[in-house]
């Protein structure tokens, strides 16, 4: 399977953006800028989709929580980017909500973002498709804690199994402080994946849809110090950081190539979620490559991954979520298909 590496803007007809009713939905789409005391720069991200949906000419209405769809908000489609929203697997919130009334929505549908958003679940479908993927093992809440089930490791990573941004990621040396992270993260009601440490780089595979899911060029996250987890406060700007980091385009064609190939293979199954990058850890020393997850619906900041990979494909900020309204509208039949 060869991955389709041509993904082009998509234009909403001016008409349909006069007629039809759209509704932007996240946590802080009514910040007016700068960094949020608790969630960084994702309120920047927000306060900056917002301001580019309203360069778009939409007729867009604009909430910041659930509420606003227990009844039917009154519009054609739905654009949520309120991913996370203060209790387990609420990922699936915005699409349930969404489909009891019946209104169509930007991204995957709520059984696929349940999936995507199970680490444990997306590392089954992974190994499936036949994608490398390393030992784990997920410590549900209410089940056994069973040194028996933990991969074979010298140093683990423990982290919520539908952690978000390397939220509450910590590491261990012994099985004893395994056990302990795991009760305590299932103190605070948490499912839990354990996994042993992989040394190497992030490469990100984003795709856009454009009538199916099509690969955006491939980054990688270039770091100096590969042994350091990487931690929520470092990814939202909460702390002040010296690792020098930095995402660039991944330019060895072949193993560009092989990667995009395993990529490929995890994007058709999910498809059609509109948008998502897909994780690899990748091991320079030795070529090995592993799934590490995917991140459906998720950062479109100017800052991140699918927004700076789309921008080396040629699209503006406007332009690559005009594309995804464009899709979300296409398949759900409220733009012809061949516009």
């Amino acid at each position: 399977m060869t991955p389709n590496t041509s993904p082009t803007p998509q234009n909403i007809p001016e008409q349909a953006k006069e007629q039809l009713k759209f509704l932007f939905l996240a946590k802080h789409a009514l910040w007016k800028g700068g960094l949020h005391p608790e969630d960084g720069n994702h309120a920047i991200y927000h306060h900056e989709v917002r301001k580019s949906l309203e360069n778009l000419g939409l007729n867009l209405s604009i909430a910041d929580n659930l509420e606003s769809l227990f009844e039917h908000p009154k519009v054609d489609l739905v654009f949520p980017i309120l991913n996370r929203c203060g209790f387990v697997n609420s990922e699936m919130m915005v699409p349930l909500l969404s489909n009891m009334h019946g209104i169509p929505y930007v991204g995957a549908g709520p059984i696929m973002r349940g999936i995507g958003d199970d680490k444990a679940m997306s590392k089954m479908l992974a190994s499936h498709v036949g994608v490398p993927t390393a030992p784990w093992f997920c410590y549900r809440r209410g089940a056994p804690i069973n040194e028996s089930d933990c991969p074979k490791a010298d140093r683990w990573v423990i982290k919520p199994n539908a952690s978000s941004a390397s939220w509450a990621i910590s590491d261990a040396y012994s099985w004893s402080d395994v056990s302990r992270r795991i009760t305590e993260l299932h103190e605070e009601g948490h499912d839990v994946i354990v996994e042993p440490y992989l040394d190497g780089l992030d490469v990100q595979a984003a795709f856009l849809s454009v009538d199916g899911p099509k690969a955006l060029p491939m980054l990688i996250y270039e770091r100096e110090d590969t042994q350091t987890l990487w931690t929520y406060d470092q990814k939202r700007d909460l702390i002040a950081s010296n690792e020098k980091a930095s995402l660039q385009l991944l330019e060895q064609s072949d193993l560009a190539t092989k990667i995009g190939v395993m990529a490929s293979k995890i994007a058709r199954e999910f498809d059609p979620f509109d948008y998502g990058r897909i994780e690899f850890r990748l091991n320079r020393d030795t070529g090995e490559v592993n799934f590490i997850e995917i991140n459906l619906n998720c950062n479109l900041w100017s800052e991140k991954v699918v927004a700076k990979s789309a921008h080396m494909a040629g699209f503006s900020h406007e332009q690559l979520l005009e594309t995804i309204l464009h899709e979300a509208l296409r398949r759900n039949h409220l733009i012809p298909g061949n516009i």
